[in-house]
């Protein structure tokens, strides 16, 4: 769908939606007074108060048939209730037989910041993966082609490219988490972050040769029973120029496909597995939002790619191996094979672009979703500030992150009687003992954070910004962390 603005709305629009803040009457100016009174009483009879996101909706009529009058109550009219009313109005229409939408924000009295969130969110909200449906019904296909805003205030224009920078992100994270494992794998999902290049991010890819030559065995041991080879794909943009290293490291876990391995997943609900690389999908969204908006930072963002199978020359419970560091680890589960997989991709980071911070983010474990479920993701820090930071990111973009604990204690629990350590802890604090296994390779004086999303990347319902599916969760937390935190 295509966002617009203008000056002015065109003389007798087909369908017209006016904002309305809570508690205040709608702005009929622009209406006839027949159709105001009709417009009043409909919104009275259906009780509209203006709340975030609700909607009346009133056919009137109009030359050559009739025309609707949408009021979309916009509550506030801060960032958030703004957030609401966008994607409200294009659930609500994208299907609806209508072409297009004339929305006057003016009566919000909202800052420019907040009317370009609304239109983020209404694109955001009209993102769909059809692109293997061959038979859908007419009724179900988009009509929704364009949402022209007049009233905006000054400043829109600016606030709207980096609104229209952050859709672009997570349009492309959501594609790569849709895409089906037959059609997105290591080599493949690199291809599709190429188009980065054009936005001036540059990419460093390693193959399985110059891996095995790095000493990779831990993540090399995930992809052993695989037919697809492992990738390292790094994205780096330089948005304050010279020949600065990176501030920021974000990194990711890109399991395209997880069967568990020879510690193989049930049956039941395994064609889920493929967005087990939204660590990985969230990193690349997240660096074309900061070149699509042109961040004033330096940033890498790394996802190890790997696809995990079983067959005969897979990785075997019990089976030690040594990771690029140097540590060795006792593979007790091949299903624990995310943080293999991030372990040696963080220390190719620190010994590459030596950042000072770094955050990771990986579908790491299902007992997050048993503590969480699908509200929050969580989060593990080293570094209190950085802690704080990501959850002031989170709370001013709803990627909702939650504290987790770290400490010897839980250090413990991953201990191996054979190899340095082993790859998984008993049943219980199954997601702390997780990053207690990253956290061993984290350089001393690294600031470092792990956010374990596994509930957050793929839902069962919609949400605001986006329908049943795939999510984007994590590319607005990390565009905005960037933004408060890394730029300048």
């Amino acid at each position: 769908m295509k966002i617009a603005f203008a000056a002015s709305p065109p003389a007798d629009p087909e369908s017209r939606a006016i904002a309305v803040p809570k508690g205040g009457a709608p702005t009929l100016d622009a209406l006839d007074a027949g159709t105001q009174a009709l417009v009043r009483g409909a919104a009275a009879s259906a009780r509209f108060e203006g709340e975030a996101g609700s909607i009346a909706e009133i056919f009137v009529p109009r030359e050559g048939g009739a025309g609707r009058v949408l009021l979309l109550g916009t509550g506030s009219g801060d960032e958030s209730d703004m957030e609401k009313a966008g994607g409200a109005l294009a659930a609500r229409y994208l299907t609806a037989g209508i072409a297009d939408i004339v929305l006057d924000v003016a009566p919000a009295e909202a800052t420019a910041k907040a009317v370009a969130r609304l239109a983020g969110a209404a694109a955001q909200r009209a993102w769909r993966f059809d692109v293997y449906r061959t038979t859908l019904p007419e009724r179900q296909k988009p009509t929704l082609e364009t949402l022209t805003i007049t009233g905006a205030p000054d400043g829109t224009d600016a606030a709207w490219t980096d609104a229209d920078a952050l859709t672009g992100g997570l349009e492309l994270t959501r594609t790569l988490v849709s895409e089906p494992p037959n059609i997105l794998y290591p080599e493949s999902f690199v291809e599709r972050c190429r188009e980065l290049e054009a936005m001036g991010v540059t990419l460093t890819i390693l193959d399985e040769a110059a891996m095995a030559e790095l000493g990779m065995g831990a993540l090399l041991g995930v992809s052993r029973g695989s037919v697809r080879e492992a990738r390292i794909l790094a994205m780096h943009w330089n948005g304050k120029g010279g020949d600065a290293k990176p501030d920021l490291a974000l990194v990711g876990k890109g399991v395209t496909f997880d069967t568990g391995g020879i510690s193989l997943k049930p049956g039941a609900g395994m064609e889920d597995m493929k967005w087990d690389m939204g660590g990985a999908g969230a990193v690349a969204g997240a660096m074309k939002a900061i070149a699509g908006r042109k961040a004033k930072a330096n940033v890498v963002g790394v996802v190890g790619l790997v696809e995990n199978m079983p067959d005969g020359n897979a990785q075997r419970p019990g089976d030690v191996v040594t990771s690029m560091s140097g540590k060795t680890i006792e593979v007790i589960n091949t299903d624990a094979e995310g943080r293999l997989v991030l372990c040696d991709v963080i220390t190719w980071v620190q010994q590459t672009y030596s950042p000072g911070t770094i955050v990771d983010l990986a579908t790491l474990t299902g007992a997050m979703i048993i503590a969480l479920g699908n509200e929050h993701g969580g989060l593990f820090a080293n570094d209190d500030t950085l802690a704080d930071e990501l959850l002031a990111a989170s709370r001013a973009t709803g990627d909702g992150l939650w504290r987790f604990p770290l400490s010897p204690a839980y250090d413990k629990l991953i201990d191996s009687p054979i190899a340095d350590m082993k790859n998984v802890g008993p049943r219980g604090a199954g997601s702390i003992t997780a990053a207690q296994f990253i956290q061993r390779f984290v350089d001393e004086g690294v600031r470092w954070a792990h956010l374990d999303i596994a509930g957050m990347v793929w839902a069962d319902k919609p949400g605001t910004c986006y329908n049943k599916g795939a999510t984007g969760f994590g590319v607005r937390l990390l565009d905005r962390l960037v933004r408060d935190r890394f730029e300048g």
